[in-house]
């Protein structure tokens, strides 16, 4: 069993020797990658696109490369007293897989039913893995919350896909959330290994970001964004099993609100909602005229102030308060929204 004593001698000893690594790893790859991907992985402009020249997709491939060599190699050295192997090696079977139908996505389209199937198939074996005695909604038969938590989990899996269209976007999530995710961790509140695997992918999207800064040179692709949706779907499970629900839902609320109201606003059009768009509300706030910097530097305020919350939800114990914390970022997010989709430019 892991103990709090060991989380403190993960965070004390090599977490920023972590960090460090994923960084250096992910940025030495993307400087080896990047002629093979421009040669070979050039995305063109589009109607969904917000850049206008010809730029290389496929940084993923470093970022999740980085975090598995990290995470990997940090989870067999790191100080702890257990690592629960065959839930690992489940998740990191499964980020593989999504990887790569990520990246025959990105050099040929994917028909729309064999990629969900996959995704379902990755996220599903997740969820498998469990412990039987994990339980977000009781009063539901355990059948049934564990289909909702694979169709919840490949909902959150397309919606980063879909989140990461503008330079930056994506850094800006998983940064703050992924370095949250430590600190909470390091408080106990997640298990060593996630704790490793956190520290892993911060790292390795800090090594990222300079290739992906407004102009970017280079993108994710869907060989990233899906992968990396994957594995924070998996720390912010880990994080509501630890009975911090409205911790786990607070840090990605941005990106849910998003993506979930725009789903819903494209099917209340009857449009086809796997078709290509630029109905989200940062490209909306792009259509306006607002610049890139702008947006991203907003959204990555945004993620801060619930970063904060989603703290502060774990140090109260009346849940009345609790309920507070959470509506007060569900008034940060709307706001946001409001001012991306009406606000001045």
């Amino acid at each position: 069993m892991i103990t709090l004593s060991d989380i403190w001698r993960l965070w004390l000893l090599p977490a920023p020797l972590l960090i460090v690594t994923a960084f250096l790893v992910c940025a030495a790859l993307i400087r080896v990658l990047h002629p093979l991907l421009v040669r070979y992985a050039l995305a063109r402009p589009n109607a969904r696109s917000a850049h206008r020249e010809p730029t290389p997709q496929g940084g993923g491939i470093a970022v999740v490369a980085a975090t598995l060599m990290v995470a990997g190699t940090g989870m067999l050295a790191a100080p702890v007293t257990s690592v629960p192997l065959h839930e690992l090696f489940t998740v990191a079977a499964a980020v593989v897989l999504i990887a790569l139908v990520g990246a025959a996505d990105d050099i040929r389209a994917v028909a729309v039913v064999p990629r969900l199937l996959a995704q379902a198939l990755a996220v599903g074996a997740i969820i498998a893995v469990l412990p039987d005695d994990v339980a977000f909604l009781s009063f539901l038969p355990f059948w049934l919350e564990r289909l909702l938590l694979v169709v919840g989990g490949v909902w959150f899996v397309n919606l980063v896909n879909f989140m990461d269209g503008v330079d930056w976007m994506t850094v800006v999530e998983v940064v703050p959330l992924t370095a949250t995710l430590s600190i909470l961790g390091f408080a106990g509140a997640l298990p060593g290994h996630a704790v490793v695997a956190a520290l892993a992918l911060f790292g390795a999207m800090l090594g990222f970001a300079p290739a992906n800064r407004p102009v970017a040179r280079l993108f994710l692709g869907d060989v990233g964004s899906l992968p990396i949706g994957l594995m924070l779907g998996w720390l912010l499970l880990a994080l509501a099993a630890g009975g911090h629900l409205a911790a786990a839902l607070l840090l990605p609320l941005y990106y849910l609100a998003d993506a979930t109201i725009t789903l819903f606003r494209r099917l209340l059009r009857k449009e086809r909602v796997w078709h290509a768009h630029r109905n989200h509300f940062y490209q909306r706030a792009m259509d306006r005229g607002m610049p890139v910097r702008t947006i991203v530097s907003r959204v990555f305020a945004l993620n801060v102030v619930l970063a904060i919350l989603a703290v502060l939800t774990m140090l109260v114990e009346s849940n009345m308060v609790k309920l507070l914390v959470s509506l007060a970022g569900v008034v940060a997010v709307a706001a946001v929204l409001f001012h991306f989709a009406r606000g001045r430019s």
